[in-house]
């Protein structure tokens, strides 16, 4: 066993790993990161085997509000960065800040173990090493959800994690069950190429358009402060004049109000709608060969099946009484801390406009929490004894509840709560 009892790992070095790593550097926390590809990345390098980008991906959230602050993007990359250029600046930052040589590459870790003296043991296919505390890093986009449908399609059924390349719609009847962001993506590459493309949705969805007034949505208004509820409504009517009603174009009406989920980004998938190049289906009732029935009681023949129903958490490595699971969901202070001491996650985390600069918070309130143990124990027993208290992050909104909504939280309250504490570890 390699003995790192004085080091912390991190597993990942995706967008939250590189934020690990970089956050205990300037503490000066010797680590060392376990990456299961041979470079940085995660899902953002198409090449990696568990990456779900395919050709045309791109950000949905402009570059400037979605970098990390101290390391902005290029300014001759596009407002909307591809997979290409955010590999590529994945890459400038570990050179940058000079994290490589901190990680393990082509190193899967296998298991994760606490020992009754608090110590971590971390195994990969390679080496088994002894560490203070364990930082999950691993990306929650790695792993296929896959519904259970009644009867069976005997036509082409893959998942959106499979997807790389349009051409394999052509000439074929397509259709894409799910209209989150992935689904609307891909479907606006398959009318390019198949012979028809039809959408299948169970519920209703707020549209935004990536630009208003010739600049990216997310970069419009938020110098006023407006409460809450004047924003939503403000907003709601300010998009209508862009978008429309979605139900004109054959959408179920939403259940839920805007910012009550993620809103889909993307100017084509209504455009095609509206020139008929798209056509909507209800939900899905069974499979019965090529035929797929539709709650509707319609029916159509389809060559290919995609499925856009998203992605689910993945600790294959961690025993599940570490997690404090909530259905499928760790539950956790401030989206971080687990009960329990050194064992944290970077990047369980959604919010709209956060970005990667709210996985870089939490990366930094996990350093300054590791520093304050070492160096001032009485303000740490001071944090601890605050890991027990209920924190409401929502500001109020009422998120969906949906698995995947589980982790949402109100970018400004999370992001004010994280200042409190690394102030409040830093006295």
């Amino acid at each position: 066993m390699i003995d790192k009892r004085n080091s912390y790992a991190i597993i990942g070095a995706g967008p939250s790993g590189l934020a690990a790593a970089r956050n205990l550097q300037k503490e000066n926390i010797s680590f060392i990161g376990f990456e299961s590809y041979h470079s940085v990345g995660g899902l953002w390098d198409i090449k990696n085997p568990h990456s779900s980008v395919y050709k045309s991906a791109h950000l949905i959230s402009s570059k400037r509000k979605t970098e990390f602050n101290e390391f902005p993007m290029k300014d001759s990359v596009a407002d909307y960065p591809s997979h290409k250029d955010l590999c590529e600046y994945f890459n400038d930052f570990a050179d940058h800040f000079k994290l490589r040589e901190h990680f393990k590459f082509n190193s899967k870790v296998v298991s994760t173990f606490k020992r009754e003296d608090g110590l971590w043991e971390l195994k990969t296919s390679q080496e088994h090493y002894l560490f203070a505390g364990i930082i999950i890093a691993n990306g929650n986009l790695s792993e296929p959800n896959i519904p259970k449908f009644q009867g069976e399609f005997s036509g082409e059924l893959l998942h959106s994690k499979e997807y790389k390349d349009p051409i394999i719609f052509k000439d074929k009847r397509v259709l894409v069950i799910g209209a989150g962001n992935s689904g609307c993506d891909i479907i606006v590459d398959a009318v390019h190429y198949a012979k028809s493309v039809d959408m299948s949705v169970r519920r209703g969805y707020h549209f935004v358009p990536k630009y208003i007034l010739g600049r990216p949505a997310d970069t419009i208004g938020g110098k006023l402060k407006l409460p809450f509820r004047i924003k939503r409504f403000l907003d709601s009517k300010f998009l209508g004049l862009f978008t429309g009603n979605p139900e004109r174009f054959g959408f179920p009406k939403a259940d839920h109000k805007l910012y009550e989920s993620h809103p889909i980004v993307n100017s084509l998938i209504l455009h095609y709608i509206g020139h008929g190049d798209i056509n909507i289906q209800k939900g899905i009732e069974k499979f019965e060969g090529k035929k797929v029935y539709f709650k509707d009681g319609t029916s159509k023949e389809y060559d290919l099946v995609l499925l856009a129903t998203g992605f689910k958490l993945h600790y294959p490595f961690i025993d599940k009484k570490h997690l404090n699971l909530k259905g499928v969901t760790p539950q956790l202070f401030l989206n971080i801390f687990p009960p329990g001491e050194d064992l944290f996650f970077v990047g369980l985390l959604e919010a709209l406009g956060i970005g990667w600069q709210g996985r870089y918070e939490q990366a930094a309130l996990i350093a300054k929490t590791i520093t304050a143990k070492r160096n001032n124990p009485g303000v740490y027993n001071k944090f601890r004894k605050k890991q027990t208290e209920k924190i409401d992050l929502t500001g109020g909104i009422k998120y969906l509840k949906l698995d995947r909504m589980a982790y949402y939280v109100n970018k400004d309250v999370y992001l004010n709560k994280m200042t409190y504490f690394k102030k409040f570890l830093s006295n």
